[in-house]
């Protein structure tokens, strides 16, 4: 079938068209950055409140360790700087494999978040 609309009409509807499918795409990546943002702004938040949870437990776990061990070191004093040495260790610990335990998986977890199809 023959178009027989006028040139000019044509261009005129595609524009419309084009323009239209534009303002379209960006709604849709305004919609998914929104959708993504939550999605990490709420692991984030996951992770903060876990992390101070674990943090009130262990600190009353190693109160408790250190009154165990009150009666080994002979001393309060021993036990609570035997902890304090614990907790040095697992601070050297960590900054030594931060690229394996924080930053890989962080990286993993936003590289999957943002550009996945």
């Amino acid at each position: 079938m023959i178009n027989t609309q006028d040139p000019v009409e044509n261009f005129q509807q595609l524009y419309d068209d084009v323009k239209k499918y534009i303002q379209l795409q960006t709604e849709y990546v305004k919609v998914e950055f929104v959708e993504k943002l939550t999605v990490l702004v709420s692991a984030l938040l996951i992770i903060f409140l876990v992390i101070i949870l674990i943090m009130g437990a262990l600190f009353y776990l190693f109160f408790s360790v250190a009154y165990l061990l009150e009666p080994i070191a002979g001393s309060m004093t021993i036990s609570f700087l035997i902890i304090s040495a614990f907790y040095l260790l697992l601070t050297f610990l960590l900054f030594v494999f931060r690229k394996k335990l924080i930053i890989n998986p962080l990286v993993r977890f936003l590289s999957r978040l943002f550009l996945k199809k």
